[in-house]
Order: structure tokens, then sequence, then C-alpha cells
């Protein structure tokens, strides 16, 4: 498999899928449903400005009618044309149908921490389900959003990679997400009263870089002021990538200071193969050298995503050579969180021990390592990313 196949599919996400390759020892797991379905309903935000002037001709709008549809989309977070009053009454219905058909439908939501974290799941037009977590601290809202209907990378301890890849979703779907949390902000539908949304982060289901196009297009609108985009820092955005490096170094090209967050989870190839398939692709070494490079072409330091497993990569050795294999680079590159497992219902992988989990910290900050112990949310709900879509599938299933 070529650098370029592994993320031809960013570039024509209108396919549906990633295409695994035809050499090479990875290959993407792909759902049992994931023939193509047909495209998403066009929407405004996967409109190019050209295509958006040139519907509301069709529709007998002049062209500062687009500008005002912006407004309504990024700035006021609102698609119900029908109360548009700035809008002509006649052409209200037409507007909507045509800008604004509707992408994601809520199915079920289910709060924790006391009204502060709310996780969503969504229906998309062609019944796949996705889901989004939004989370209020005390200086900041950060919502976590995807990209992919499941995913096709296949690590076993992750419940989206056990649902398998069914297709890439649109920059419409995906900025659909950020468009509603950052609405129920400002009406103060999350406890703590009205805030606005900060941070975005593509950690939901499915890998961004697998869908390069629409993620990179979704960046662009959060992060361009109305009526562009709605005007959230690209510095507060992060797109997490379990180490595809193509996309890695592609992203460094293009200039845009998101954060690069890599799912390493294991500081050897040995271990690595084992909990991230993709790594028989593109190993420790080649992740980690893409991920410095983007450092140095960002000045933004990568956050080192690494979920601790119980008595799998949490011992004292596992955090001796991840310090090791970071200071390798002799800078202050890297930022790592460990991540307390949220474990699947029935899985063999688990949670570390509290002890492991301190100990893991302390050899990464005597050896000089920047590291956090991730706060974890939702544990008392479907938390780990996935598990509300995989039980929703698991009961349509049965329900046949």
């Amino acid at each position: 498999m070529t650098d370029q196949n592994i993320i031809a599919d960013g570039d024509a996400p209108e396919t549906g899928i990633t295409p695994g390759g035809t050499t090479g020892a990875f290959r993407d797991v792909l759902s049992k449903d994931h023939a193509r379905r047909g495209k998403p309903p066009l929407h405004f935000a996967d409109m190019t400005p050209e295509q958006r002037v040139e519907t509301a001709k069709e529709l007998g709008m002049p062209k500062f009618r687009v500008k005002q549809l912006a407004n309504h989309y990024y700035g006021r977070f609102d698609v119900n044309a029908a109360e548009f009053t700035d809008f002509p009454a006649a052409k209200r219905d037409e507007a909507a149908a045509a800008f604004f058909p509707e992408l994601i439908h809520e199915v079920t939501r289910q709060v924790a921490d006391n009204g502060t974290t709310i996780k969503t799941l969504w229906r998309l037009f062609d019944g796949s389900h996705i889901e989004s977590v939004l989370m209020r601290y005390p200086t900041r809202t950060t919502l976590c959003i995807s990209s992919q209907v499941g995913c096709g990378m296949g690590c076993p301890f992750c419940a989206t990679g056990k649902l398998g890849l069914t297709r890439n979703m649109s920059a419409g779907e995906i900025l659909e997400q950020v468009r509603v949390a950052a609405r129920m902000m400002r009406d103060g539908e999350v406890s703590g009263g009205p805030g606005r949304l900060s941070n975005i982060v593509f950690m939901g289901m499915g890998e961004p870089m697998g869908n390069y196009r629409s993620v990179l297009s979704a960046v662009r609108q959060i992060s361009a002021m109305p009526p562009e985009g709605f005007g959230i820092s690209a510095r507060n955005i992060t797109v997490s990538t379990v180490g595809v490096v193509p996309g890695i170094r592609k992203l460094a090209a293009e200039g845009i200071p998101v954060r690069l967050a890599v799912s390493l989870h294991a500081p050897s190839d040995e271990l690595r193969d084992e909990l991230v398939p993709m790594n028989k692709r593109f190993d420790t070494t080649q992740v980690l050298d893409a991920a410095h490079d983007y450092w140095l072409a960002s000045k933004r330091r990568v956050s080192i995503e690494y979920a601790l497993m119980r008595g799998i990569n949490d011992q004292a050795e596992h955090a001796r050579l991840l310090a090791k294999r970071l200071n390798h680079y002799g800078d202050d590159w890297a930022h790592v969180n460990p991540i307390p497992l949220n474990p699947i219902e029935g899985s063999r992988w688990t949670a570390s021990k509290p002890e492991d989990e301190a100990r893991f910290l302390e050899i990464l900050h005597d050896a000089g390592i920047t590291a956090t112990l991730r706060d974890t949310r939702g544990q008392d709900i479907d938390g780990a990313c996935g598990q509300l879509a995989a039980k929703t599938r698991e009961a349509f299933e049965r329900a046949k």
C-alpha cells in the first residue's frame, strides 16, 4: 500500500470507504454494511462559495442572501429558516430545503457528571449512527466529534474499532455536531448556564486521516470567523490519528495551527502491532518521526495519547521505554496523556490499577516528560466512544 493509498479516500470522500490497500500488512476492517449508501444531502457547509451563489440564483435569490444564510448558520447556529425574519417569507421553505437538509438527528442523549457531560447518539441520513460528547470544565468547554461511521483501524480494545468502518462522513455531517453543541452552550442547555463552545477534538468515532478532505474542510470552517465559520480558534482544535504518517505530513504542510494527537498506546513495535494494527504499516519510528516533524513545522506540542491497560502496557518498563523514545529527539516536543481505559463490556482489556497509573506518571516526570493523567468523563454512562452506537446496532440486529 503506497502512502497515497492510505489517504486516497480523504481526497475522494464521496466514495465512502478508505481503500485499505492491495499490498502491505494492514487492511481496513470494514463493517458488514460498508457498501456504498449514496452521498449525504448537499448542505450549505459542503458547498463552495460559487455553489452557494448558484443555488441561490436557481431559487431566484440575489447573491446577498447567501451571506444572510451564512450569518444565520455560523453566527447564530441556526438552520430554522422559517424564523429568519430578515429573509423573504415566500423563500424561507425553499432556502431551508436547498441549503439546510437535516444531516444528523438526535436519537438519544446520556447525561453524566452532574449535567456537565452530555453524550449524544445521532442518526444519519442512511440510518447510520455516530456519537459526540460535550464536556464542560471550569475554564473551557470541549466537544469530541466523529469523522467516520465506525472505524477501520481495528484496535481490539476500542468499541468503535469493533464496529468496523461503514463510511466517511461529509464535512456537513461533521460540522452539524459542532453547530448543535455551540447552540446548546449559548442557550444554557448544559449545566452551569449559558457559555461558549471553546475546544474541538477529533477523537470520536473514526480515523480523521482516513477522511482527510472532509476533516480539513471542517477544520477550516470551525476556525474561520463568522460568516465563514464558527470562530473557534484553530489552536483549540485537536486532530487525532493512530499514526497515518502521510496524513500527519500532509496536515503539517497545511500551516493550520491545530494540535496533533497521536494515539500511540505502546512504546515498542512488538506490543503496538497487537494493540494498533496500523503499526504494521507505519511503525513506531515512522510515526514518532512524523509527529516530531509536525512539532518542528507548527511549534505546537504534540499530544501522545496512551490508553493504560492493566498488565499489558502500564508497567514500569513500558514507561521507561516510552520516555526513552520521546527523549531521543532532544527537545520538549511532546505531552503525554496517559488515559485510564474506559473498558468495553465483556472485554479482556481493562483499566490499570491506580498505583500503576501513578508509577507510570512518576517515571515519565522523572525523565523530564510532560505528562498529565487524562480526566475521564462519562464513566457512569456508555463513555467509551462507540459503546452507545454498538449497543444500538446490537438491539437493531436482535429486533430483526
